[in-house]
């Protein structure tokens, strides 16, 4: 495996990130919503890094199972979402790709009469975004390799690791014959 973002980087840039999204959101109500299960770490450092009152929730969608490395069908659940009415709401996600889960999770999250919808991720391969928009936040333009790390996984593994790696063919095989 190859690293293409080290965890110094990381930190540093989820503290900027951090910082930037206190600046924006100061007093205003803010929610936090995290989509499973990619943006767990990068959720946890995030609120960290803040310092503005917040709320955190989660919300459930994939498009991508098991050892697939290309999109599928969006599958959303909200039911852990709490009330979000005249609430200024941060969709935080692990990795903005086609961009077409972020969309989706929009366009499920308007239901919901938030005060506004904001986007932040961790990782952009603005070289495959298929819709209209982009990240309002985001920590590194990445190109198109298929990465692991930092919550991302590949068969729900590799999610532990403290830096973004480009996942090689070997390490592939070497987790299905693990």
């Amino acid at each position: 495996m190859r690293t293409l973002i080290t965890e110094d980087q990381i930190k540093r840039r989820v503290q900027e990130l951090g910082a930037l999204i206190s600046e924006d959101y100061a007093g205003r109500p803010l929610t936090v919503l995290g989509v499973l299960t990619g943006s767990i770490i990068l959720l946890a450092d995030l609120i960290r890094a803040t310092t503005v009152p917040l709320r955190v929730a989660l919300i459930s969608a994939s498009s991508y199972g098991g050892t697939r490395t290309t999109p599928g069908e969006l599958h959303i659940n909200s039911s852990l979402v709490p009330d979000l009415t005249d609430r200024h709401v941060l969709v935080l996600d692990d990795i903005f790709d086609t961009g077409r889960t972020m969309q989706g999770l929009l366009q499920t999250l308007q239901g919901h009469s938030p005060a506004s919808l904001r986007t932040a991720v961790l990782l952009w391969k603005s070289d495959r975004t298929e819709v209209s928009f982009s990240p309002d936040y985001y920590g590194f333009r990445i190109p198109d390799e298929f990465v692991v790390g930092y919550g991302l996984d590949y068969d729900d593994e590799f999610r532990q690791l403290p830096f973004i790696g480009v996942l090689e063919e070997a390490d592939k095989r070497g987790q299905e014959a693990g």
